[in-house]
C-alpha cells in the first residue's frame, strides 16, 4: 500500500487520458481536479471499512508466525489514510479555490444524487450492473479518473445502493486480490527491468544483435524486434523494456533515414508482441487470479511471441526492402564474436529465468530475486556499470509502479466478486456457450472483447476483472487454459498499444520523445500484422501448448 501512496503522490496511478488529451488546457486541468476529487471520495468511503476489516482480523492468527493477522491487514487502513492525505495535498497543489470548490461540489452532488436514487435502483436487478459497471465506470475512465479508483467507487456504489452487502466485504475482496504470494514477483521483476538498463546488460544484448543484422536492409528494425524479445525475457515491465532498448537503437536508426513515426510505431508494436514472453507481469497476474500454472504459462508464451515477431518482420521487410545501406559497414566475424562474448552474461539471464521456473527449480518470486542478484553482480564485476546514486530513484519507481498495479488488482478483484455474486458470471457463461460456431467463434469474440478492453482499461485491470469469469467458460467449451491465456494476452496487448486509446502507445511515444501524431499512420500495418498473428495463435493451439509437459 505504501507503493500506492507513492504513486498517488507522483500522479502515476494508471488512467486513460486519450479523450481528455484532446480537450483545451483549461478543461483538462479542471478534469484533473475532478479526478483527484473522485479519488478522494472513494478513499473517504472506504477508510472506515478498512479499519473495521483490520480490527476483525485480530481474531485470525497466522499459522507460521502465530501473530494476529491485524499486523498484515493494517496495511489497508494505513495506506488508505496516507492516500487521503496525499489526495488532499494534491488537490491543494493543482487547484485554485474556484476549481477546488466546483470539483468537490460536482463529486458530492453526484454521490448525493445516487444515494437519493437508491430506492429506484434496488428493483432494477441486474440492470444495475449496466448502470454502475458500464456507464459509471466508463464515464470515470474517460474523464481520466485513475482506473483503480473508478473500479472501487463504482463497486462501493453498487454494493451500498443496490444490495445489503456491507462495505467491509469490498475491503476483504481487495485484500484477497492483493495478497497472493505470487504477486511478490511484481515489484521484483519491475526492479529487475530497471536494473538491466542501468548495468548495461540491455545495451550489450542490443549491440550483439546489431552486429549480426545491422548490415541488412531493415536490419536495425529486426534488431529492435529481437531485442525486445530478449529483454522481455528478463524484465516483467514493458515500460522498462522499451526504455532499455529505444535509446540504444533510435539514434543510429534515425541516421539511416528511418522516420520518427515508424520508429515509435514499431516500438509500440513490439510492446504488444512481447506481452506473452516470460516473466510477463500479465502472465503472473493471470496465474494469480485464475489458478493457471505459472510454469505452464511461461512455457506457452514463447512461441506465440515468435509468431508475432515473424509477422512484424514481414512488414519491416516490405517497408525497407529498398533501403540504401551503401554507407553501412558489415561487422567482421571477429567483431561479432567479441560482441557475443560481451553480451553472453546478459543473454544467459533470460534462459536462467525461464529454465528455473519451467523446470520447477524456483518459483517466479524466487527466480526474480536470483535475477536481481545476478544482474547486480554482472553490473559490478563484468560490465562495470553500477551507479549507486540511481538505486534510490529506481526503488521509488519500482514501489510506485508496483503499488499502482496491485491497487488495480485489488479494486478489480472486488468488482469481479460483485459481478460474480450478482449472477452475471452464470449469465455470461450461458451466453458464451450458446454462441453458434463453437470454439472458433468463442475465440473470435474473445479477441474482439480483449482488444477493446485492453485499449480502455489497460492490460492488467481487464485480466483481473474478466479472467475469473471467462477462463471457466473457456474450459467448458474445450479450450486449454494456456492456449486461452495466450489469445487473451495477445489481444489485450494489441488494444493496449494501439492508438488512439491505448496507453502503451503513448508510453512508447514518451520514451521515444516522438509526437504521437507521427506514429498514427505507420502503426496501422504493424497492428494488422499483430492481429493476423493472434488469429494464427488462436487457430493453432499447438503454438501455445505444444511444449507443455
Amino acid at each position: 500500500m505504501l507503493g500506492s501512496v507513492i504513486a498517488f503522490q507522483r500522479g502515476e496511478h494508471m488512467r486513460m487520458t486519450a479523450i481528455v488529451g484532446v480537450l483545451s488546457a483549461q478543461v483538462r486541468a479542471f478534469l484533473d481536479v475532478v479526478a483527484a476529487a473522485a479519488s478522494l471520495a472513494f478513499l473517504l468511503l472506504v477508510v472506515w471499512p478498512a479499519y473495521e476489516f483490520a480490527a476483525d482480523e485480530a481474531f485470525v492468527t497466522t499459522p507460521a508466525l502465530e501473530i494476529i493477522n491485524t499486523w498484515r491487514a493494517a496495511a489497508l487502513p494505513i495506506g488508505i489514510g496516507l492516500m487521503l492525505i496525499a489526495a488532499a495535498l494534491r488537490l491543494c497543489r493543482i487547484a485554485n479555490l474556484r476549481s477546488l470548490l466546483a470539483s468537490l461540489a460536482i463529486v458530492a452532488g453526484l454521490i448525493l444524487a445516487f444515494v437519493l436514487l437508491a430506492p429506484v435502483f434496488k428493483p432494477l436487478g441486474n440492470l444495475n450492473l449496466l448502470i454502475f459497471f458500464v456507464f459509471v465506470v466508463g464515464a470515470m475512465v474517460f474523464a481520466a479518473v485513475p482506473i483503480a479508483f473508478a473500479f472501487g467507487l463504482a463497486t462501493v456504489g453498487y454494493l451500498t445502493l443496490t444490495t445489503s452487502t456491507p462495505d467491509v466485504v469490498m475491503i476483504g475482496r481487495m485484500d484477497e486480490g492483493m495478497s497472493h504470494l505470487i504477486l511478490l514477483a511484481v515489484p521484483l521483476f519491475v526492479f529487475l527491468g530497471l536494473l538491466i538498463e542501468m548495468t548495461g546488460m540491455a545495451r550489450a544484448m542490443v549491440g550483439f544483435l546489431a552486429s549480426l543484422l545491422g548490415h541488412v536492409r531493415g536490419g536495425l528494425h529486426y534488431v529492435l524486434v529481437g531485442a525486445m524479445y530478449l529483454v522481455s525475457g528478463i524484465s516483467g515491465s514493458k515500460a522498462a523494456d522499451m526504455a532499455a532498448v529505444a535509446p540504444v537503437l533510435f539514434p543510429e536508426m534515425r541516421q539511416r533515414g528511418a522516420k520518427p513515426g515508424d520508429l515509435v510505431a514499431l516500438l509500440a508494436a513490439t510492446g504488444a508482441q512481447t506481452e506473452t514472453i516470460p516473466p510477463s507481469l500479465v502472465l503472473i497476474t493471470i496465474g494469480s487470479v485464475t489458478g493457471v500454472s505459472i510454469s505452464a504459462l511461461f512455457t506457452g508464451g514463447l512461441l506465440p511471441g515468435v509468431v508475432l515477431a515473424v509477422m512484424l518482420g514481414a512488414i519491416v521487410w516490405w517497408r525497407y526492402r529498398r533501403e540504401d545501406l551503401s554507407h553501412v559497414k558489415r561487422a567482421t566475424g571477429r567483431e561479432i564474436g567479441r560482441a557475443f562474448v560481451i553480451a553472453l552474461p546478459a543473454i544467459a539471464l533470460p534462459f536462467v529465468i525461464r529454465t528455473a521456473v519451467v523446470e520447477g527449480v524456483a518459483t517466479a518470486t524466487e527466480v526474480s530475486t536470483i535475477g536481481i542478484l545476478y544482474s547486480a553482480c554482472a553490473g559490478l564485476l563484468i560490465y562495470r556499470q553500477f551507479d549507486w546514486r540511481r538505486i534510490y530513484p529506481m526503488l521509488v519507481e519500482t514501489a510506485s509502479l508496483s503499488g499502482a498495479i496491485l491497487l488495480i488488482i485489488g479494486a478489480a478483484t472486488g468488482m469481479a466478486w460483485a459481478l460474480t455474486q450478482s449472477g452475471f458470471s452464470a449469465s455470461l457463461a450461458k451466453f458464451m456457450t450458446s454462441l453458434p460456431g463453437g470454439v472458433p467463434v468463442f475465440l473470435a469474440v474473445t479477441i474482439v472483447t480483449f482488444v477493446i478492453l485492453g485499449s480502455v482499461l489497460e492490460g492488467i485491470p481487464a485480466i483481473v476483472l474478466f479472467g475469473p469469469l471467462l477462463f471457466p467458460i473457456a474450459r467448458q467449451v474445450g479450450v486449454h487454459d494456456v492456449h486461452y491465456a495466450m489469445v487473451v494476452v495477445l489481444a489485450m496487448g494489441i488494444g493496449l498499444f494501439a492508438p488512439p486509446f491505448g496507453v502503451g502507445y503513448y508510453a512508447a511515444c514518451a520514451i521515444s520523445r516522438i509526437n504521437p501524431d507521427d506514429g498514427m499512420r505507420p502503426i496501422v500495418g504493424y497492428m494488422i500484422a499483430l492481429l493476423i498473428g493472434t488469429l494464427i495463435v488462436a487457430a493453432v493451439p499447438w503454438l501455445s501448448i505444444g511444449f507443455l509437459k
